[in-house]
């Protein structure tokens, strides 16, 4: 039976010729880069929408359209932290936009399109997808069925890619196939598939800590706590054991989160007890080919993947914090990985993900590497957004 998932938006507010102009704020975004930009996600702290005394909003443009956002209670304390919208800017434009007051809705779960659940019935998987990518990773029970050598457990930290190549939500649907038919998601229908590897590899952006030539990393996730899901982003923390790397004791919390129309995770890490850290991307079969900018801040791997290619990468936003971009293959299975070696203030930043060309996303190993240089250069200049008050 398909559940129905619910969220709330603004809904329109109804003024009367004879009731006055309602009040508004103005937002003005520039958009500073010759690159067009459709999916960079524009992010409002409430606390400048204060005069508004609303915890719900609408989002009108220059031409009275209503613009899709998404308001976020990060710190769960019952006020949202955040407003978020998507403006369409090509190169060098600048737009405006009035944010109003609004009353809430629930809207039909068709227009999440940014979603990430918990998943019991399939051991503990976390998942998460947009409108372009899907991906998951393992949790605690999962993990203690491999150390106990119970048939389906898994022992990793990395992350799991999901092969979609449509626009809609996957992860029900073929998590409830899986459940009526065991393996179903591995078959392509014409929406996708799971035949991408982990194992004990990194997948798409795991963590490491390295000490000489040796890489350690965390078991699977311990517990979750989810944030958000809606039309423009979804976002939640995954929390981990302790954990060794070579004598050293090394916390890890991340927060990570995906947007609307990007090919890329952002993840944010909370580490203690390491000054070092390594992001890394797994090569299977070594058989692909590796490109790395580290000025602008990325990686990638562009591979032969069953009957089509893909691209997998890694973006840091914060070039001068990357100490290396090494490709390092063994003959031991899954440890063969091309690795961003950077500096830890604590926590680190960084965005990771893949391009599959059956999606019909991306051609070709330049374009991929198009989008990974074209997303850091966004990174390094982000829309400029200026807020004030006004009347409408």
């Amino acid at each position: 039976m398909k559940k129905l998932f619910l969220i709330f938006l603004p809904a329109i507010t109804l003024i009367s010729c004879n009731s006055g102009e309602p009040e508004s704020i103005t937002v003005s975004v520039s958009n500073p880069l010759d690159i067009n930009r459709t999916h960079d996600t524009v992010e409002i702290n409430t606390s400048e929408l204060a005069s508004l005394q609303s915890e719900d909003y609408r989002i009108i443009d220059e031409k009275g359209n209503d613009i899709i956002s998404q308001a976020i209670d990060y710190d769960k304390d019952g006020k949202n932290d955040v407003l978020l919208f998507q403006p369409e800017l090509p190169a060098k434009a600048s737009k405006t936009y009035k944010i109003l007051a609004a009353e809430k809705t629930a809207i039909d779960s068709t227009l999440v399109q940014c979603y990430s659940r918990f998943v019991p019935e399939r051991t503990d998987d976390f998942a998460w997808e947009n409108n372009r990518v899907a991906f998951r990773t393992f949790g605690p029970v999962a993990q203690q069925m491999k150390e106990d050598g119970i048939k389906g457990g898994t022992l990793t930290s990395g992350m799991d890619a999901w092969l979609k190549r449509v626009e809609y939500s996957i992860i029900n649907k073929w998590y409830a196939k899986n459940t009526k038919e065991k393996g179903a998601y591995h078959k392509d229908i014409g929406e996708g598939l799971d035949n991408f590897h982990v194992g004990v590899s990194r997948g798409i952006g795991g963590l490491a800590v390295k000490e000489d030539s040796t890489y350690a990393v965390s078991k699977n996730f311990v517990s979750y706590e989810h944030i958000t899901n809606g039309p423009i982003r979804t976002a939640f923390i995954l929390n981990y054991a302790d954990w060794d790397a070579n004598g050293k004791v090394v916390t890890e919390q991340k927060h990570i989160s995906l947007d609307l129309g990007q090919n890329l995770s952002r993840h944010r890490v909370k580490l203690t007890g390491t000054d070092n850290v390594s992001i890394g991307i797994t090569l299977h079969k070594k058989d692909g080919e590796t490109s790395q900018n580290k000025a602008e801040g990325w990686m990638s791997y562009w591979e032969p993947f069953d009957d089509s290619e893909l691209g997998q990468g890694v973006v840091f936003p914060v070039s001068q914090n990357i100490q290396s971009i090494e490709k390092i293959e063994t003959e031991e299975k899954d440890l063969s990985h091309m690795w961003m070696n950077v500096r830890n203030d604590g926590s680190v930043e960084y965005y990771a993900g893949f391009g599959w060309k059956k999606s019909a996303q991306f051609e070709s190993k330049e374009d991929w590497n198009t989008y990974l240089s074209e997303f850091s250069k966004c990174l390094e200049s982000p829309l400029q957004v200026t807020v004030s008050k006004s009347s409408y």
